[in-house]
């Protein structure tokens, strides 16, 4: 079983920058494939980027070139840094681990732990 806590979600003015980061428990984290979804008030939950085991990434097209994912297996977290950003960005956002450590799926239903969810809110 693994845990895993968002944190640094907040208010932002738009053009502005966050770091999200997601820590995870268990010793297996390095095996995994890790991602983060959004999902705004109204609409469905949206892939936004992953990271596999490797540091192979795949970045959705509204956040590309914008958004950097990272990890850092030694502190068992993976990053979202977020620049330039749009009040469309606002939403929860919650990252995801799956045991297919070499996959970078954008399909929701193919990660097996999810966080909580942080907020992020870009005011224009």
């Amino acid at each position: 079983q693994v845990q895993l806590v968002e944190s640094g979600g907040g208010l932002v003015q738009a053009g502005g920058s966050l770091r999200l980061s997601c820590a995870a428990s268990g010793r297996t984290f390095s095996s995994y494939a890790m991602g983060w979804f959004r999902q705004a008030p109204g609409k469905e939950r949206e892939f936004v980027v992953a990271i596999n085991w490797n540091s192979g990434t795949y970045y959705a097209d509204s956040v590309k070139g914008r958004f950097t994912i990272s990890r850092d297996n030694a502190k068992n977290t993976v990053y979202l840094q977020m620049n330039s950003l749009k009040p469309e960005d606002t939403a929860v956002y919650y990252c995801a681990a799956d045991r297919s450590g070499d996959r970078l799926s954008r399909n929701a239903i193919g990660y097996d732990y999810w966080g909580q969810g942080t907020q992020v809110t870009v005011s224009s």
